[in-house]
């Protein structure tokens, strides 16, 4: 019974599958590129914001409310329509002072308030500034510069993204004696990246007599950055 029981064992193993060998990596070439246009930007957005202080929270909300209503007001009085006015912060918080050996004394409350304004006309920036601050604003931040319509633009340096992508990784493969086989993948990263932007900040002004700050909106840069891979093989 033995040599049976051998032989049938053998004829088990010889039937039994043979386990595939694991194929090799596929031998890559990633290459990483980007792209930028300028334009001129169209829209401008700036924060305009009252703070006032009060010995109660009360009084410091009430005086806040009020000017803020004029300074509001006066957006709107310069031709900023509602959708472009939104309120990006709203606080009341107290103040106190503080001492050696002291726990914190609180001595009053600071109320403030702060809209973000979207201008359309860029050339009315200063102007709508000094409005603000004669109403009673006491907080300015801005402007930044963007494109109201970026896609257009970001399509363009998109595509030349992956033209440059596409020349390095020629260039590469080239080097390394090798050929591009095809597209493995292909990301997008990045993405529309401002230029300098202008920005002022003043606090606590004093508007009378004084002449509409210059503004220079200069251009805006968007950037595309894109990541192909690429199969690559030996030069046949």
């Amino acid at each position: 019974m033995r040599p049976l029981a051998v032989l049938l064992c053998a004829s088990l193993l010889a039937a039994a599958p043979l386990m595939a060998e694991p194929s090799p990596p596929t031998p890559t070439l990633t290459v990483t590129a980007d792209a930028s246009v300028q334009a001129v930007p169209d829209l401008a957005t700036i924060g305009a914001g009252v703070v006032t202080q009060a010995p109660d929270a009360g009084a410091a909300l009430a005086a806040n409310s009020t000017r803020m209503d004029k300074v509001v007001d006066a957006l709107r009085k310069a031709g900023v329509e509602r959708r472009d006015i939104r309120t990006s912060q709203l606080s009341v918080q107290p103040l106190y002072r503080y001492g050696e050996n002291r726990a914190p004394q609180i001595t009053g409350y600071q109320a403030s308030n702060q809209v973000s304004v979207q201008l359309r006309d860029l050339s009315r920036i200063g102007s709508v500034v000094d409005a603000l601050v004669a109403q009673g604003a006491n907080r300015i931040d801005g402007p930044s510069f963007t494109v109201a319509d970026p896609k257009p633009l970001m399509d363009k340096a998109r595509t030349a993204a992956v033209a440059n992508a596409r020349a390095r990784a020629e260039l590469l493969a080239g080097a390394a004696g090798v050929r591009l086989v095809r597209v493995l993948s292909l990301t997008e990263g990045g993405g529309d990246m401002p230029g300098p932007m202008p920005m002022m900040r003043m606090a606590t002004m004093a508007a009378e007599g004084a002449p509409a700050p210059p503004v220079e909106q200069g251009e805006t840069e968007l950037r595309a950055v894109v990541t192909l891979a690429y199969e690559i093989a030996p030069l046949r």
